[in-house]
């Protein structure tokens, strides 16, 4: 506080004897009101007070005073009265820290010394018990303290704008972002998972919101919810589903365009159509009404928020986010994708049921980040075996490589990761390398260790499929080919040799890779990748997968139930609803006999359709429908929409006439 709002608040005589000032009466008449220019010109300390506050002891503040008041009164130059007020502020300061520094090394001695004799006497009881508990909470606390930062998220690395500005230059995508924007209205919300156009509709109220369950530690559980009018709205959806036409599914997306299931269904039908940009503009949409309806302790940053995938309303936010996932890597962003899986995988991690763990190397790989993947590789392994997983084996001695070579250190560590994976899988080899379209050495080929017809699980087999049809594009480079050819030949020489590992291996791949999960034929489902899918068992080819909910877990949790279905009339089961049947996964004629022989025995719609379709044979459907098929799609190839221009011109025309 100045010194003129000290004098206004205590007054002038009041503040005088605080502070000790002998004023002399040309000192009072410098700070009257009628001082002029002399009392502005006045410099007084206005920190004195405080000063005096925090000085050990009053005796010593009143030497120091005076001898300030006997400098003042020998000089008469403000300036140089202003330069010793300083100087003896400056001492004071120096004998108060030179006073104040014995007392705390003493405080500071004394609690050492309190704290020595309590881990003596904590050490001694310790002797006499054994070492308490505790210590295993702790290193409870730091390991899932590490797997947070495992899932934890970036913002940054969130939106892939960012990473295609590096790629491609700020201008090109600062031009594509503002075409994109258009002339919609701006009432769109900020968010993370993705950027939202200004042409989408207003979100509103959705009908989706997220509640918490529950909360054990840190850590906390929570679940979507659908309200009545929404779960309405579902209904009318599993009903379009069912008829197999993509137009009930629009007309829904047209009176309410946040309904997600149906997002993400037609999202798929436009991926089929090669439409991807409007197939990623609905997945877009769909996690931009998840965001909307986040609770106010969701946080995806942190790594410590929850979803059951149990639960029929969670699982659309998986799916979601794991095709946006696979879309924005299919861009070239991998370090987008990679945060992604983080999410994905912090969502549910004890379970996994979109097998993340299966592609989260790959993306970490294409990113470089290799510290973050040999990282994860030691916090993981020894609670979800990493190292009995095809893509992570190969990954981390890849990881390893690249490290080496950026640092310029020998490869030792990462020929013995790669010999290991190959002892261990050696049916990865010969399909790799013909995916990287390289011709294998005669003594690789005839080596009956790497036949790739020999004994394998069929578990396993989906594994290797699975990964090599991600990730042959990483062993396409000539250093790392001919670093493969190296530990390959290598590996010969250790089969040859018979060590004992090579039967310990063959016994592991026997025992451990008895069966498939439903989590791993999920992921393969949905990541369409098609040498995994080939080897998919018959009973999942053979019923229909649908997009927005593909093979839904045995224990699903239902919080509400479809209501019975009405019997469906004849107009929905005609020949274009077959057609738009077909764009669906595992469409089968067989499938379509059955229908149409059922609807024989449905009431007619009063157009006498139920009529003509009775008298169709089963045998002229059979050997019609495919031809049938190609014609509408070569119909719908060749529409061609009349001219705007043209139109007006000749609605001119009329009108004239």
């Amino acid at each position: 506080m100045s010194f003129r709002a000290l004098r206004k608040l205590q007054g002038e005589s009041k503040l005088t004897a605080d502070i000790g000032l002998n004023l002399s009466e040309s000192d009072e008449a410098d700070l009257s009101p009628t001082g002029g220019a002399r009392r502005k010109q006045r410099s007084v300390n206005p920190f004195e007070l405080l000063n005096r506050e925090q000085t050990p002891s009053d005796s010593e503040a009143k030497e120091d005073d005076d001898k300030e008041n006997e400098d003042d009164k020998k000089s008469g130059d403000e300036d140089g009265e202003k330069s010793q007020s300083n100087d003896s502020l400056k001492r004071k300061k120096k004998r108060r820290r030179k006073k104040m520094k014995p007392a705390k090394d003493k405080s500071s001695e004394d609690n050492n010394d309190v704290e020595d004799e309590i881990e003596a006497s904590v050490r001694e009881v310790n002797k006499l018990l054994g070492e308490p508990a505790a210590d295993d909470s702790a290193h409870r606390d730091s390991y899932s303290h590490r797997q947070r930062n495992l899932y934890s998220v970036e913002h940054r690395y969130l939106n892939s704008d960012n990473e295609m500005k590096k790629i491609f230059g700020s201008k090109i995508i600062q031009a594509e972002q503002n075409k994109r924007r258009g002339r919609g209205r701006g009432h769109v919300r900020s968010t993370w998972l993705v950027q939202p156009r200004q042409n989408w509709p207003h979100v509103g109220k959705p009908g989706i919101s997220m509640s918490l369950l529950e909360s054990r530690g840190d850590v906390h559980i929570f679940t979507l919810e659908h309200n009545y009018h929404y779960q309405q709205i579902q209904f009318q959806f599993l009903n379009a589903v069912d008829s197999f036409n993509p137009d009930n599914i629009v007309s829904i997306l047209n009176m309410h365009p946040y309904h997600v299931d149906a997002l993400l269904q037609l999202s798929e039908i436009c991926k089929m159509a090669d439409d991807l940009q409007m197939a990623t503009a609905l997945i877009e949409r769909a996690l931009y009404c998840f965001e909307c309806s986040f609770h106010h302790l969701f946080n995806i940053a942190t790594g410590n928020s929850r979803l059951d995938f149990r639960r029929a309303e969670n699982r659309s936010f998986f799916v979601a986010i794991f095709k946006h996932l696979v879309y924005v890597g299919q861009r070239g962003c991998y370090r987008t994708a990679l945060e992604f899986c983080k999410l994905l995988l912090g969502l549910d991690p004890e379970n996994d049921p979109l097998c993340v763990i299966l592609m989260i190397d790959f993306y970490a790989l294409r990113a470089s980040e290799y510290a973050f993947l040999l990282r994860m590789f030691s916090d993981l392994e020894t609670e979800r075996n990493l190292s009995q997983l095809p893509n992570f084996a190969f990954s981390v001695a890849m990881a390893t490589y690249f490290l080496a070579i950026e640092a310029g250190k020998p490869l030792a560590e990462a020929d013995k990761l790669l010999q290991n994976a190959l002892l261990m899988f050696p049916g990865v080899l010969m399909p790799l390398l013909d995916k990287c379209c390289t011709q294998a050495d005669s003594k690789v080929t005839k080596h009956q260790f790497f036949d790739p017809q020999r004994n394998q699980p069929v578990a396993l087999t989906q594994l290797i499929q699975l990964y090599v049809g991600r990730c042959y594009h990483l062993w396409k480079e000539v250093e790392v080919m001919t670093w493969l050819e190296n530990n390959v030949n290598e590996v010969i020489k250790t089969v040859d040799a018979k060590n004992p590992i090579v039967e310990q291996y063959e016994e592991k791949r026997q025992v451990r890779y008895k069966g498939t999960p439903r989590a791993i034929y999920r992921h393969i489902i949905m990541s369409e990748i098609k040498d995994a899918t080939a080897s998919l068992p018959s009973e999942l080819t053979q019923t229909p997968v649908m997009s927005y909910d593909p093979l839904p877990p045995a224990d699903a949790i239902i919080t509400y139930t479809r209501p019975p279905r009405k019997p469906q009339t004849q107009d929905e089961r005609n020949t274009l609803s077959i057609f738009f049947r077909s764009l669906f996964p595992n469409f089968t004629l067989e499938e379509s006999q059955n229908q149409t022989d059922d609807s024989r025995e449905a009431p007619t719609d009063g157009a006498g359709n139920g009529d003509s379709a009775s008298t169709s044979n089963t045998n002229d459907l059979r050997q019609s429908v495919t031809s049938l098929l190609d014609a509408m799609r070569d119909l719908l190839t060749n529409i061609h929409l009349p001219e705007v221009a043209q139109d007006a011109d000749d609605s001119d025309t009329a009108h004239d006439n």
